[in-house]
């Protein structure tokens, strides 16, 4: 009787396991295109507000931020309505919350450094006013990036992941004012393009 039951546990346990499995196979195909995707977003916002901060009115335009995570939101609805329907799962959900995460911490991080800008807010509400804003998204971007690698059991995914967080940081803390927008979008593609083109590319074959 025990000796059932010492089955039945292993064989539920391979089941979960197998289940899990399943599922970071599954989340890992149909990820590449939602990654492809936001990396192209952020890239091109990036270049547009270089452009308009340099040309015409300065750091003003930072409030494109909010219309490009309209597009990337709607962009991704459709790419996942495209995608064939799956029950979700722990580890999509988990995916999700991580990705939920650094918006809402990045988001309102952007939210308060514009309202500051604009006279919204006190400047000390800043503190020192030493805050390198591009430096902690891309801190928190590598950081997002390297734990959707550790949950989906992606190598590249994480190495892309540490690279675009580290290199996005220090990188950051060399140029100044649009310029560091540049950093911004080499980020994006480090940490989302280049790692969604990776697992397009093993899908593909």
């Amino acid at each position: 009787m025990e000796e059932n039951c010492n089955m039945t546990a292993e064989r539920s346990l391979e089941i979960i396991r197998e289940s899990i499995e399943r599922s970071q196979r599954t989340i890992t195909k149909n990820i590449a295109l939602p990654l492809i995707w936001w990396g192209c977003v952020v890239t091109v916002f990036s270049f547009i507000i270089v452009y308009l901060w340099s040309h015409h009115g300065g750091p003003v335009w930072n409030v494109l931020w909010a219309a490009m995570g309209l597009v990337g939101y709607m962009g991704n609805r459709y790419i996942n309505k495209r995608k064939t329907p799956t029950p979700p799962t722990f580890v999509g959900k988990t995916i999700d919350h991580i990705w939920d995460t650094f918006g809402i911490v990045c988001g309102t991080l952007g939210g308060v450094i514009c309202c500051v800008g604009f006279g919204w807010l006190p400047v000390e509400v800043l503190g020192s006013g030493m805050l390198n804003i591009t430096g902690v998204i891309s801190l928190c971007f590598g950081m997002a990036t390297v734990i959707m690698g550790f949950v989906l059991k992606s190598p590249v995914i994480r190495i892309c992941g540490i690279i675009a967080s580290i290199g996005g940081f220090f990188g950051a803390l060399q140029f100044v004012g649009h310029e560091q927008l540049y950093v911004m979008a080499a980020v994006a593609v480090v940490a989302l393009i280049v790692p969604g083109l990776v697992v397009y590319l093993q899908n593909k074959e």
